[in-house]
């Protein structure tokens, strides 16, 4: 198990790859794509700062952005239909050689984002990590 400063350090070059990785983007369908995972990124980590304690534990607002990801993830395989290049993509090919599989990837995270219920902040390490897995399981297939 990796320890916390580990855990700290691999979310925030995450974060902060997710941002370094528009600059340059041609393509107008990758850069779409790009937002909508960006978007995504952001409701991890607006939990994961609750979670942790950084931010104010809100039921609300956490509830909110596990409905957010839900809708994110059910546009994500559109964002991907057409296989659009550009230098700046982490996307793998594969997606398009798998993309059934892939989509369904996306549909795991949208069931997932809609059953899970934050009311306390003990719900939120749970879920957070429930939602990582998940993310992690199709970024480890699809992206590079």
């Amino acid at each position: 198990m990796l320890s916390k400063a580990v855990t700290r350090g691999v979310f925030i070059a995450l974060i902060a790859g997710g941002a370094l990785a528009h600059s340059g983007v041609m393509d107008a369908t990758v850069m779409a794509r790009m937002e909508t995972m960006v978007a995504m990124q952001k409701q991890m980590k607006l939990l994961g700062q609750m979670s942790k304690g950084v931010t104010q534990f809100d039921p609300d607002t956490a509830q909110t952005a596990l409905e957010r990801i839900e809708t994110l993830a059910n546009e994500t395989p559109e964002t991907f239909e057409v296989p659009a290049e550009d230098p700046m993509s982490e996307a793998r090919p594969l997606i398009w050689d798998e993309f059934s599989a892939f989509s369904q990837e996306a549909e795991a995270l949208e069931t997932l984002g809609a059953t899970l219920v934050i009311e306390s902040k003990a719900d939120l390490a749970p879920a957070v990590r429930q939602l990582g897995q998940t993310c992690k399981s199709c970024h480890s297939k699809y992206r590079e």
